[in-house]
């Protein structure tokens, strides 16, 4: 593990790969950290890419800055951490939150991206139920931390079956939702609850994206998937079967088999 400080954050990060592999950057969800990519981490390293994995500010063993921290912000942090690797352009990809982390990052910075991996994510600006209902539940967190809450999503965060059927991923999802630090997570529910509309500019992104969801994905269901697919012009779609939320947990091999098989195909990097 490493770190740097960013914005006046420290952020902590994983660096695997050689120095020299086209570089691809994956940004978990909420309420997660960096652990949720070991899968893909591994994979694309032994494939011979860079993959950097950080912990979003206020997660894992990153800096909390409580509050509000917008996706924005999220966007910067992670545009510095390249500069301070001296990364000029990666694939972007994120699940969740991550996905509109990755999608915001695109909005700011299109040049730096080589190509979008959105996984289990959705496009359009939050609905006003929505901004009620996020900070509703970030209040929830400050008040009573995280474990309840943990207990009461991991059903949907991976498919109801997998619970039992896949005891340690179960573990490890809650286990990563337990040990967040409720003030990161409230303050990424806020800011996330002001995000803005990304179906304009997934209208018009030129890099190749691939989107991929769980075929059981309660949040961000198949058909979430299919309109970005619609929307971004130099796209692929692939669902993933036996998943819920959280496809790059729950079906590892699958989801790295379509994450390489993209790479190589539509994302090569330079000669």
């Amino acid at each position: 593990m490493s770190h740097a400080t960013v914005n006046g954050a420290t952020l902590h990060y994983d660096d695997h790969g050689p120095v020299t592999g086209p570089a691809v950057l994956l940004i978990h969800g909420h309420p997660f950290n960096r652990t949720l990519w070991a899968a893909q981490s591994k994979a694309l390293a032994a494939a011979g890419y860079r993959v950097i994995t950080p912990d979003l500010r206020g997660y894992g063993d990153s800096d909390v800055t409580p509050g509000t921290v917008y996706l924005s912000d999220f966007a910067d942090d992670l545009i510095g951490l390249l500069d301070l690797l001296t990364i000029d352009q990666a694939v972007i990809g994120g699940v969740s939150m991550g996905g509109q982390i990755a999608m915001e990052m695109h909005r700011r910075y299109a040049r730096r991206i080589r190509a979008l991996v959105l996984s289990d994510t959705s496009a359009p600006a939050e609905t006003p139920d929505g901004k009620t209902f996020r900070n509703h539940l970030a209040d929830r967190l400050l008040a009573d931390g995280m474990a309840d809450y943990a207990d009461d999503v991991i059903d949907k965060m991976l498919a109801a079956y997998n619970v039992t059927a896949l005891p340690a991923v179960a573990t490890h999802v809650l286990g990563m939702m337990r040990a967040t630090d409720p003030r990161g997570a409230a303050a990424a529910l806020r800011g996330r609850a002001e995000r803005p509309d990304y179906r304009d500019t997934l209208a018009a992104v030129r890099c190749p994206v691939l989107i991929v969801v769980g075929a059981d994905d309660v949040y961000t269901p198949v058909t979430d998937a299919e309109a970005i697919s619609r929307l971004a012009p130099h796209s692929v779609l692939d669902v993933i079967d036996g998943a819920g939320h959280l496809p790059g947990a729950e079906q590892p091999e699958c989801f790295n088999r379509v994450l390489l098989d993209f790479l190589r195909t539509q994302a090569p990097g330079p000669a």
